[in-house]
């Protein structure tokens, strides 16, 4: 049962880094600009992202948005690996109950974040953009590439606060630390592909991005709060009982 259990608290927490990810790309950080990168790394007009469907237009910005979120992806990735290295290694490094210590930290770390995100404070050094510039002189799959990784590169207010969250999650859980990173990577990645194929209705997110980052926010701090007192488990095993129930009352 405690095996079950702790893949359940797996899977929680998997679904909140998947949760993370499309946050982050749904912020008003991000999301208002989404038109703007699809131009810039395809050559394409906003105008005729906008309005043009045809089949080439379609293969030029699905195939430049995989590249780009390849970039995005190696450095969100290695981040996340370097987090989880760092925090088996202080688990190893400290003695006593090492875990707890970090898991607890972790847990404060992401309550301010999560303040900070949903805008009930400010914090003026996240609020300055840190972005390798990169300047794209012709269209091609390199440069694309670059363009994401240096757009990972950034710490923006919306996306620095929620990735520092996930790598303070996979620094507190090291054994599952890289899988936390790839998850948000995919929530991040998923809606970017499906914007893609469908930009027209970006423009009713850009107007519920706000809400869409509180409600982000506010998860963050209920996460912070469940890693602070180690309800992880506890959380874990009650939706497991329910899972079980519901299963028992269907076949009875």
């Amino acid at each position: 049962m405690s095996m079950i259990t702790a893949d359940t608290a797996l899977l929680l927490g998997l679904a909140l880094a998947l949760g993370a990810g499309a946050v982050s790309f749904l912020s008003p950080c991000v999301l208002p600009l989404f038109p703007a990168y699809l131009s810039y790394i395809t050559g394409v007009s906003v105008k005729d992202i906008q309005e043009d469907r045809s089949a080439p237009v379609r293969r030029k910005l699905l195939s430049h948005a995989l590249v780009f979120l390849a970039g995005i992806s190696i450095v969100f990735v290695s981040l996340g690996a370097g987090a989880s290295f760092v925090g088996q290694w202080m688990q190893d490094l400290l003695t006593g109950d090492s875990g707890l210590l970090i898991q607890r930290l972790a847990g404060i770390f992401i309550i301010f974040m999560g303040f900070f995100v949903a805008g009930w404070i400010q914090i003026p050094a996240f609020m300055k953009e840190r972005r390798f510039q990169y300047t794209k002189s012709t269209t091609s799959f390199a440069g694309t590439f670059f363009v994401g990784v240096g757009f990972a590169a950034g710490w923006t207010p919306c996306i620095g606060p929620i990735f520092a969250s996930i790598l303070m999650l996979a620094a507190a859980q090291p054994g599952q630390g890289l899988l936390y990173t790839i998850f948000y990577v995919i929530g991040f990645a998923v809606p970017f592909l499906v914007l893609t194929f469908f930009i027209g209705s970006s423009k009713w997110l850009v107007r519920k991005s706000g809400i869409i980052v509180k409600i982000g926010g506010v998860l963050m701090i209920a996460m912070g709060l469940i890693l602070f007192l180690g309800l992880m488990p506890r959380i874990a095993a009650f939706l497991l009982d329910l899972i079980s129930d519901s299963w028992l009352s269907k076949l009875g």
